[in-house]
């Protein structure tokens, strides 16, 4: 029986290995092709190292004063997508979870319609109402148009509804209002579900692309991922630098990642309870 254990372990290891290696090889290649020639990255044959080892792409693009502008406005706007997130789903969450209201069920089940609508089908209505109310090329465009999200919302109530009645009961009692429930009960046992919702929020606004690009033409407002677009275009032979700067905006979401991971692996656990 031990024997059994022991290779059924050793082979749920190597395949974890193996998972493993498969999910880090394109970063891993990403950040060799940063030391690579521009002629050299996308070179046949295929070479996985550098045939010399340069460092001036990462030193090239850590000097331009536009990558550095890009990642600090990125930065910025996902941390402040994230926390305005946190804070409109919640309480959202929160009103639908525990209060009684009127037309309660039809406002949730149009809320939650929202889930089945693709993005990209209401991408030109999005653009119309946002040039309309003068939103272009200012950093509210990128932040306030997704900040309600039907996924998030969904999320987080279906946590408050697992939080004992009893606690909310006492709290009233003890002349609480709602307000004070929600933020010095309800939030405080929220990390784990906040982390999930918050991570997911800061990664949308990091990875996103279409519209930063429909609806910010100022540099100086530029996002990462527009940033790295221009490579394509204007600066299509320096490949090694565009690979330089893929690997360092890969940076913040790895480090974020490993300082929040327990709380990630809590929140896992929960949504699979749930």
């Amino acid at each position: 029986m031990k024997t059994k254990q022991t290779a059924a372990k050793a082979t749920l290891t190597v395949i974890a290995l193996i998972c493993t290696l498969l999910a880090l090889f394109p970063l891993v290649w990403v950040i060799l092709a940063g030391f690579k020639e521009k002629t050299e990255v996308l070179a046949t044959p295929f070479r996985f190292l550098p045939t010399h080892w340069l460092g001036v792409n990462y030193a090239d693009i850590v000097k331009d004063a536009a990558f550095r502008e890009a990642m600090l406005t990125t930065f910025g706007g996902a941390l402040l997508f994230a926390v305005l997130c946190l804070a409109v789903n919640a309480a959202a969450a929160y009103v639908f979870a525990r209060l009684e209201f009127r037309f309660k069920t039809f406002l949730w089940l149009y809320v939650i319609s929202t889930m089945f609508i693709p993005s990209m089908a209401i991408l030109l209505t999005s653009f119309i109402v946002v040039n309309k109310l003068g939103m272009l090329d200012t950093f509210a465009v990128l932040v306030l148009p997704g900040v309600a999200s039907a996924g998030s919302m969904f999320f987080i109530r279906q946590f408050y509804l697992n939080i004992p009645l009893a606690l909310e009961e006492a709290a009233l009692i003890d002349g609480a209002d709602r307000m004070r429930i929600f933020t010095s009960i309800f939030v405080p046992m929220s990390y784990p579900v906040f982390v999930i919702v918050g991570i997911g929020a800061y990664l949308g606004y990091w990875n996103s692309f279409v519209w930063p690009t429909m609806t910010i033409t100022n540099p100086h407002l530029f996002q990462i991922m527009q940033y790295l677009a221009t490579f394509r275009s204007e600066r299509s032979t320096e490949l090694g630098m565009l690979m330089a700067g893929s690997a360092l905006s890969a940076i913040p979401t790895i480090v974020l990642f490993l300082i929040f991971q327990k709380y990630i692996i809590a929140g896992v656990k929960i949504s699979g309870l749930k």
